[in-house]
């Protein structure tokens, strides 16, 4: 059959000209700012503890912004509306703090926060200073996720029983960065990702328990275990989640979620190259997706929280909803931590275990 017209493509804002400040200008930024340079907007400041880092960027993407080494600096600039904070973890909630008091705007790398007590204290000053907190979770604009979550939420499959997610790729080139220093890696830096997209596909739903174990791949170079499982009992429904960031061979990612009405099913050699197929009564349908994760991805996540700010609303993609995806990560964990023991999301408050 035909496939259904589904609004999965990022919505933009109404001006291209809101004064963008990146705080963070390490590989990943790279992304941020092609996405934001084809989108027209408009990035006025990078700061970067190293300097020269910060001009290279000025030098590739946006060549009459500012370049400072402090991030304060960069904050008192009466141009910058919006702060995206593109640091690691351990350093950005200090950072997003100071651009909240400071009355910006801020898009969070993701995860948001290794401590859902400190999300909590982020968002709380976020609404009392009146600006909008948003977590860069951009695999909700990755094409076949963003189709899939659009079908789900036009009742296309119905009520959801069962969500299937497994990633099989190559995650080696972690060695010797400071990626390789996370504990629960794939779990917590990487597997966000797919925990994200359940809290969005589930809704409401409550996430009831999560069992999860993590285990070293024969031959790895890297610290941390590449290969984990989870499993996530919801209310009436379920979730298994497997990823094997050792596999140099024949990539695979495939998701499969399956409602009362019907299935979704998307599947590809990687995350950027994605086909989607919705499998109803009346038949099957696959779309013919436009975009590719890397870098419509962060366009998406700059876009919805620019027309969020335009249109005085809480983002999609919001900080405080994201705590509920950061609380089914901490609970796997925590659960790999004790072998496979089971965990209530909520409970565990922190990364690094029970609080």
């Amino acid at each position: 059959m035909e496939a259904p017209e589904l609004p999965y493509r990022p919505r933009e804002p109404a001006r291209r000209d809101h004064g963008i400040g990146i705080v963070g200008c390490g590989a990943i930024s790279a992304s941020h700012l092609r996405a934001y340079r084809a989108a027209g907007y408009r990035v006025v400041a990078l700061a970067n503890p190293t300097v020269a880092k910060a001009e290279a960027r000025r030098a590739e993407f946006f060549p009459d912004a500012a370049v400072h080494r402090e991030h304060r600096a960069l904050l008192d600039d009466p141009r910058v509306e919006v702060v995206d904070v593109a640091t690691h973890p351990d350093v950005r909630v200090p950072i997003v703090r100071d651009a909240l008091e400071a009355g910006k705007h801020v898009l969070s790398q993701k995860p948001f926060v290794t401590d859902l007590d400190a999300g909590e204290a982020l968002c709380a000053l976020a609404e009392e200073r009146r600006v909008r907190l948003a977590v860069n979770q951009n695999g909700r604009w990755a094409p076949h996720f963003a189709w899939m979550r659009a079908a789900v939420a036009a009742g296309l499959v119905g009520a959801l029983r069962r969500v299937e997610m497994r990633v099989e790729w190559d995650h080696s080139w972690v060695a010797g960065t400071k990626f390789d220093e996370t504990r629960h890696l794939i779990l917590f830096d990487f597997g966000v990702h797919w925990f994200d997209m359940l809290t969005v596909l589930f809704g409401e739903r409550a996430a009831l328990e999560v069992r999860a174990t993590e285990r070293r791949a024969g031959g790895q170079r890297t610290r941390q275990p590449l290969r984990a499982e989870a499993h996530v009992g919801l209310e009436g429904g379920s979730a298994r989640l497997a990823f094997d960031g050792a596999a140099s061979r024949d990539p695979l990612d495939r998701t499969v979620v399956e409602g009362e009405l019907g299935s979704l099913v998307s599947e590809g050699p990687s995350l950027q190259e994605q086909s989607v197929s919705l499998h109803t009564a009346a038949g099957a349908a696959r779309p013919v997706l436009q975009g590719r994760w890397f870098d419509d991805g962060f366009r998406g996540t700059m876009a919805e929280l620019l027309c969020a700010i335009e249109e005085d609303r809480e983002p999609f993609h919001g900080a405080r909803a994201n705590l509920r995806s950061l609380a089914l990560a901490f609970a796997a964990c925590a659960s790999a931590g004790e072998g496979g023991a089971p965990k209530t999301p909520g409970e565990v408050r922190s990364v690094g275990g029970q609080r």
